[in-house]
């Protein structure tokens, strides 16, 4: 049987990429520094992914799973030794920490002269994660082991998409939405290419990351900033109010008009897409809180982050991101008292004023079109509030 060595062993992990490498006949070793979870997973023959919020709910059993704790990294380097994928699921900040289990299980197979090929695909909310991976490796390999490495190690980039949210059950089954998408840079591929259940191929990845980053994650944001303002608790709850539903829609169009002069998406295709994301949003058995998709609004109102990128290029490519403005405006609004960089917001807005505190969190110009548009639309929701 094939192997794949997985990091991360949380609800993406398992209920995402451990379940389409089990469809594709791989036993998986989970790694993860959760002890609790190891143990559970390790005592546990199986566990179960259940889609939710389709017109019919499919459950899936994943079996042949073990896992081992990533502070060992010995035993984690035996199982990559001779593994035939390795991939992750740990959050792009993250990726530091597994790289030396990781350099580790690289080395034990160069000394072991294993010439198999070998992939390693970092599955994370990031543009070109796995090149970051890559980087981070090679800092801790010699000249001579590189030249080894770059004959039979790849480091694909890939974009996932997959809504997941917090589960309360407290064991290992997963409740996932239907959609599911895994896309992989086929270029950077070594050796025959894995045969993967959902994993779909391309030569230009930067296009459908940039796609899924400035739709998904644009709208994700735009609809929990403006359904915090408005007094909702859940994702769900908030696109169903039709203002929001506008706003946060006519967002995506200004984002998608830049993603289309890009990448030459076609016009119709992406409008179809932008429906099919509202659609998702609306997926109540979700519960997902809007709390907990706004939450760091500092990096997510950055100025290369989901929100202020696509107004930027929008503007510079002659749509005027007035719907973008304000789900922006929101978000310098969003006062959630138990999120730390939220309120670090706010106390800078009582301490300098709105404009400064825009263009220190976006790096916007105040007194330009787009960020007096921004702050015109945060004195309106703050008065509406």
């Amino acid at each position: 049987m094939k192997k794949a060595v997985h990091f991360g062993a949380g609800n993406i992990g398992r209920g995402f990429i451990g379940l389409l490498l089990n469809l594709s006949g791989y036993e998986i070793v989970f790694i993860d520094v959760d002890q609790k979870l190891v143990s559970s997973i390790n005592s546990s023959d199986s566990y179960q992914v259940k889609e939710v919020g389709g017109d019919s709910e499919e459950e899936y059993t994943v079996d042949n799973i073990r896992a081992i704790n990533g502070t060992n990294i010995n035993e984690v380097a035996e199982e990559i030794k001779d593994a035939n994928l390795v991939t992750t699921a740990v959050g792009v900040s993250n990726l530091k920490f597994i790289t030396p289990a990781v350099v580790a299980g690289i080395e034990q197979r160069l000394e072991a002269c294993n010439t198999d090929y070998l992939n390693l695909i970092a599955c994370e909310n990031a543009v070109r994660a796995t090149s970051e991976l890559k980087e981070q490796v090679y800092e801790k390999l010699d000249t001579a082991q590189k030249k080894q490495v770059e004959k039979y190690i790849g480091f694909p980039d890939s974009a996932v998409d997959r809504i997941v949210p917090p589960q309360d059950n407290g064991g290992l089954e997963v409740e996932v939405e239907p959609f599911s998408e895994w896309i992989v840079d086929k270029t950077q591929i070594k050796g025959p290419i894995p045969d993967i259940e959902g994993m779909k191929l391309t030569t230009n990845l930067l296009a459908f990351v940039e796609r899924k980053i400035f739709t998904l994650n644009t709208g994700h944001a735009g609809t929990a900033y403006l359904g915090y303002h408005k007094g909702y608790n859940y994702i769900h709850e908030a696109i169903e109010d039709q203002e929001i539903e506008t706003i946060v829609k006519n967002a995506l169009l200004e984002s998608g008009s830049s993603l289309i002069k890009l990448y030459s998406f076609d016009e119709e295709a992406h409008k179809q897409y932008i429906n099919k994301i509202i659609k998702r949003f609306k997926n109540k058995a979700l519960n997902n809180s809007v709390i907990r998709v706004g939450r760091d609004p500092i990096r997510k109102l950055g100025p290369t982050d989901r929100l202020v990128k696509p107004a930027m290029r929008a503007f510079e490519n002659g749509t005027f991101p007035s719907n973008l403005c304000k789900c922006i405006a929101a978000g310098l609004l969003f006062d959630v008292g138990e999120d730390k960089t939220a309120k670090e917001i706010q106390t800078a807005i009582e301490e300098q004023g709105i404009e400064t505190t825009l263009t220190e969190i976006t790096g916007i110009n105040p007194k330009g079109d787009v960020g007096q548009e921004i702050i015109k639309k945060y004195y309106q929701l703050q008065e509406s509030k």
